[in-house]
């Protein structure tokens, strides 16, 4: 398939043209709060105006805020008006945010009031513009008085779709996050690339369940809305049990998950009260869904799930079991319309290998990342020729579907999100006392991968080391299990010896 259905310059477009076609439809709902389109486009367009007398445009904005209404409008405000955005989680600790912050340099940014001490006092000695509060208790974009100041909303403006959009910052085998740089129409054509193999339709309503500030909820939710002129239904915070209630409550019929979510879903007691009879398709990411656990979720539900495949720096998605043809449990699906992916040689890095062979997996076309902002060297090292080199492991079988196998980089997926030990060694390594440290992650039911720390700290205790990590680190990123030890096991040429230290927790576990 090389066809594509309507693509766009940006997702700006994609709702200037959703509100002039159907400007009473509604487009948000996030508990009590309804926005039909026409409130939609006027609210962004309103703030994307106020944005661009702050002097953002060609600059960035940071938004620091939990999912909302008024985030979905603050991140089409941003691109409006011509700023690179950046959303970031708000549970970040100040020195998270500090970090990422610098490199960001945001000309504006947009917190919630419960993060604004926080955002405060990272920014300190920046040099930074101090954060403007959003959300409840402070001021509402959602709010029509805003959306239609006196005189009339101001038209929406439409970016230059070649000039950056996106600054998603992803973690690093450094340790550091990486800020990736995306351009609009990047942004825009992927949407039209997933909606040829898992389409989406205006009669559709989406539910979002994941962050907003992360990729696959952005590209999966808040941007194939607009695309699809669809209703896009926000849940502020999941739980297994609130998201099954706006399943049934707003007759859903489309949300993208994790394995995580589908795994705490299906052991709700809810799943057996709630009415799935609107709910006719799902898409899975983030990692591997058990194909059991895909076949009870189908049988339960008589809904389907379609899964994909990608990463930040792809755009983000590559990959997908198309909605309608062979959808293979197990595999990532069919290779996106104008995209290219090979398995090549793990070692090299260049020799093509034939169907079936396992290799790293590399990527390019429309969708990829600019490169990494101020990184020129990671850059290099990920994209090169125009190809970006995954970092995983996988082969593409006889019929043409990709299939994950491992990670190359040392990187760990817990309940969907994605942490890279190396970070974390680098927080322990920051409390005076540690020795060596080695942190990794081992298979576990509910979260799919979970952290275990071994550190050689002697005279510290267990509760040491996790109230520093408390301090410095966000929850999803603090290892389940920390473990003392006299040494830790090395390879031949004296690197910490990894695969000793899962097999090892393993075994512990079995025991």
């Amino acid at each position: 398939m090389s066809e594509l259905p309507n693509v766009f310059p940006s997702v700006v477009h994609m709702l200037h043209e959703a509100a002039a076609a159907h400007p009473d439809k509604e487009a948000l709902v996030c508990e009590n709060e309804r926005l039909n389109y026409g409130q939609y486009a006027a609210a962004v367009a309103s703030l994307a105006d106020e944005l661009d007398g702050l002097g953002v445009h060609g600059g960035r904005i940071a938004i620091i805020m939990p999912n909302s209404a008024d985030f979905a409008i603050a991140l089409f405000a941003g691109l409006a008006a011509g700023a690179q955005t950046s959303a970031l989680n708000p549970l970040y600790t100040e020195h998270e945010l500090r970090e990422i912050l610098s490199d960001c340099r945001p000309a504006a940014i947009l917190a919630a009031p419960d993060v604004m001490d926080k955002v405060a006092a990272a920014i300190d000695r920046l040099g930074l513009a101090q954060p403007i509060a959003v959300g409840p208790g402070a001021r509402r974009l959602t709010d029509p008085r805003a959306a239609r100041p006196a005189g009339g909303a101001p038209r929406l403006a439409l970016p230059d779709p070649e000039s950056l959009g996106i600054l998603q910052y992803t973690g690093g085998t450094t340790g550091k996050p990486k800020g990736v740089d995306i351009t609009h129409r990047s942004t825009a054509i992927n949407i039209s690339q997933r909606q040829a193999l898992v389409p989406i339709t205006g009669e559709d309503r989406i539910l979002v369940m994941t962050p907003l500030y992360h990729v696959y909820a952005s590209s999966m939710g808040l941007f194939a809305s607009v695309y699809a002129g669809a209703t896009l239904v926000i849940l502020p915070k999941y739980t297994p049990e609130t998201a099954l209630r706006a399943i049934d409550r707003e007759r859903i019929t489309f949300f993208a998950g994790s394995p995580t979510i589908y795994h705490g879903l299906l052991a709700s007691s809810r799943m057996q009260e709630t009415d799935f009879s609107q709910l006719s398709l799902c898409f899975s990411g983030a990692s591997a869904l058990p194909a059991e656990t895909l076949a009870e979720w189908e049988r339960r539900t008589g809904s389907v799930i379609c899964e994909g495949f990608g990463q930040t720096e792809t755009g983000p998605v590559i990959a997908a079991n198309p909605r309608d043809g062979i959808r293979k449990a197990g595999s990532v699906g069919q290779i996106l319309p104008r995209t290219e992916v090979q398995i090549v040689d793990a070692k090299d890095g260049n020799s093509v290998l034939s169907p079936g062979k396992i290799g790293e997996i590399r990527a390019r076309g429309p969708q990829m990342m600019r490169g990494y902002r101020n990184r020129p060297e990671e850059t290099a090292e990920t994209l090169r020729d125009g190809w970006v080199y995954t970092g995983d492991i996988g082969f593409i079988d006889s019929e043409g579907y990709l299939n994950i196998r491992d990670r190359k980089k040392d990187m760990v997926i817990v309940s969907g999100f994605n942490v890279y030990p190396r970070e974390i060694e680098e927080a322990l390594y920051g409390l005076s006392g540690v020795v060596e440290a080695a942190v990794f992650g081992v298979p576990h039911h509910r979260k799919g991968e979970a952290l275990h720390a071994h550190v050689v700290a002697p005279g510290l205790t267990v509760e040491d080391i996790t109230t520093h990590l408390c301090e410095r680190l966000t929850r999803y990123k603090l290892p389940s299990h920390v473990e003392i030890v006299d040494l830790l096991p090395k390879t031949t040429i004296g690197k910490v010896d990894k695969v000793v230290l899962r097999k090892s927790a393993l075994a512990a576990r079995n025991d």
